[in-house]
């Protein structure tokens, strides 16, 4: 790790999971171990005037994590420059939020993304296309870590001579504290008078800078806020919030941390409410903290192939930590509940889907909203949908109109036409034809 050039932080955090894993800790928190939350505050609502608003962005960082590949989509280079909305990607989305609010305050709001390695020229030649986003001396990025896959059997580093680079990956969102602050920014934000970052993933859309939520957190002196969403049944897999019975502490739970037998008590959204929006407050003296502390955090034990495209190649473990997982090292700190409206990820092409089509907007902020209060459709994508060069060949001119549609489900060899609309439930199932099937243009579905 250091002669890839990992800070002190970063290999002490990695030797303190290593060997936590390697004296027998599974990673996991039972279920008999920690109670249900039953309510959680909820985002401030009140009104906030510009001046107030205005004194709050000035003390806030924009951070945001950027250094995912998309691969489940078949990408090989940054998810954000993917085009999502009207022609624009990830970052024109992000770089016009941050700009308008800019202009609207008469605030610097500095902005910085995490890039990997593999993420970082694409994204920096894409936001040249704005050149007044760097603010000062404040560099528009900085490096995530990266740690060497582990053999599943033997915990030693796994040698994979076809490709080196699949011997190591990222070191997680977590790792944002630490690579934060080796990199110097948090004392150079500091310095410049800013208190807060406000951090969340580069693909979801919905988490802007919030005036309301920063005056509310500059108001109280919070030290660190985690935004939470009420869990539906599309989010039985995403992490949970809970308290620890042995201290009252509020945790966050991942998929990788139950075990199999707790996995009824995890998907069960009646018993745990909310989950991890990703989307998270903290004050940079905090941070600082946090980076120092980081190897106390929750180890989570991911299990792969060191190949991802190869169900064959050598088992491996990829030892990670969460951003939200803070909550439970830092005294005062606290989960919010905020609309679903600031939790719009893409990770597959029909969450890409979704947002491309007429249920979603820009609005005047540069924020994707919905049109209305419905609730989105239920979209479900054969596997010839999930690469995203097949995903685009097979709606040619623009996905259909999904205002009226309840679910959509896709399957098999089918192009879809122009100006389709869907209403109510709509099935197409071509797994048992024999050729292409194509929706015409301005079809209506029922």
């Amino acid at each position: 790790m250091r002669a890839r050039g990992a800070d002190e932080q970063s290999t002490g955090q990695f030797a303190a999971h290593f060997q936590a894993v390697a004296a027998g800790a599974l990673g996991t928190i039972p279920e008999d171990s920690i109670v249900p939350l039953d309510a959680l505050p909820a985002m401030p609502t009140d009104e906030v005037d510009d001046d107030r608003a205005a004194a709050a962005l000035r003390r806030v960082a924009v951070v945001k994590l950027n250094g995912g590949l998309g691969t489940t989509m078949g990408l090989d280079g940054p998810k954000s420059v993917l085009p999502v909305r009207d022609g624009l990607s990830f970052l024109d989305v992000i770089a016009r939020q941050v700009l308008r609010l800019r202009a609207r305050y008469a605030v610097d709001l500095p902005v910085t993304f995490m890039n990997s390695f593999r993420t970082r020229d694409e994204t920096l030649a894409a936001l040249t296309a704005y050149p007044s986003l760097a603010i000062g001396d404040v560099p528009l990025d900085f490096l995530q870590g990266v740690v060497p896959k582990l053999k599943a059997d033997t915990l030693a580093p796994v040698d994979w001579p076809a490709n080196p680079e699949l011997e190591w990956c990222p070191a997680g969102h977590g790792d944002v504290y630490a690579a934060l602050s080796a990199s110097g920014l948090v004392q150079q934000l500091r310095d410049q008078g800013v208190r807060y970052a406000f951090i969340s993933n580069a693909d979801n859309l919905g988490a802007t800078c919030d005036p309301a939520i920063a005056a509310w957190l500059v108001a109280q002196d919070a030290p660190l806020v985690v935004e939470a969403c009420a869990r539906t049944a599309n989010d039985r897999k995403g992490g949970h919030f809970a308290r620890r019975q042995e201290d009252g502490r509020l945790i966050l739970r991942e998929l990788a941390m139950v075990s199999d037998a707790d996995r009824w008590a995890f998907a069960d959204i009646s018993r745990h409410r909310f989950f991890n929006a990703n989307n998270l407050w903290v004050r940079l003296d905090v941070l600082a903290d946090l980076a120092l502390a980081e190897a106390a955090m929750p180890v989570i034990i991911n299990r792969k192939t060191v190949d991802p495209t190869d169900p064959l190649s050598t088992r491996v473990i990829q030892l990670e930590s969460a951003m939200g997982a803070a909550v439970e090292s830092v005294e005062g700190a606290q989960a919010m509940l905020v609309p679903r409206s600031r939790f719009r990820p893409v990770k597959t092409t029909a969450d890409l889907l979704l947002l491309r089509s007429d249920r979603y907007r820009l609005d005047a902020d540069g924020g994707i909203t919905a049109v209305d209060d419905t609730p989105d459709p239920r979209i479900d994508l054969s596997a010839e949908f999930v690469l995203i060069d097949d995903f685009e060949a097979r709606f040619p001119r623009g996905v259909p109109q999904l205002r009226q549609c309840t679910s959509f489900e896709l399957s098999g060899d089918v192009v879809v036409g122009g100006g389709v609309v869907c209403i109510g439930d709509v099935v197409i199932d071509a797994t048992r034809e024999f050729h292409t099937r194509h929706i015409p243009d301005g079809a209506v579905l029922r």
